[in-house]
């Protein structure tokens, strides 16, 4: 199943779908930092029935001062790291967690076009982070295409890897009566 998550086939609604059945599942809330992507995964995530049982805030954090300003995220992180790295991605999800009641937190930070992009992060590259209870995750994929092709694959692998991690987590492993 763990290959299946990123096939195109599986729409953001059914991710969604399954991130809501684990979240409920394990009794945790969600909370998300968008800056590429621009709320597209909260408004996935709140285009389902019943998401307030799971899902409890969004912030859409385009500008570097709002995810200074409302994250926490050191200027200097990103004057070091440049505002598209894993390590700023990371700092906006623990910003997240420390500035919401989730649990869960999925960051997204990202050169989604036409514009804006250099050698070193080309037009396509994202970094994502997932903080679950216990762990972060951080990752850098490069996607083709438009601006609204990076920034729908950015949703759709943002949601695939929180049901994967939602799936192996020892958090989520423990909550269903499994060891770890």
């Amino acid at each position: 199943m763990t290959q299946a998550l990123f096939k195109s086939e599986l729409t953001t609604p059914y991710l969604c779908g399954l991130a809501a059945d684990l979240m409920l599942k394990n009794g945790l809330k969600m909370a998300t930092a968008e800056s590429c992507t621009g709320g597209l995964i909260a408004a996935a995530c709140t285009d389902l029935a019943g998401s307030s049982a799971w899902f409890e805030r969004g912030f859409v954090t385009y500008s570097n001062e709002a995810k200074c300003e409302l994250l926490g995220v050191p200027v200097r992180l990103i004057e070091r790291e440049g505002a598209v790295s894993e390590a700023v991605a990371s700092a906006m999800a623990l910003g997240t967690l420390a500035h919401s009641h989730a649990q869960v937190a999925v960051a997204v930070t990202g050169v989604a076009g036409p514009g804006g992009g250099s050698a070193a992060k080309p037009v396509g590259t994202v970094c994502f982070a997932w903080a679950l209870p216990g762990q972060v995750l951080t990752e850098q994929r490069h996607f083709e295409g438009d601006r609204a092709a990076v920034r729908a694959a950015s949703v759709q692998h943002a949601l695939g890897r929180l049901v994967q991690l939602l799936g192996s987590s020892p958090t989520a492993a423990s909550r269903q009566g499994c060891s770890a």
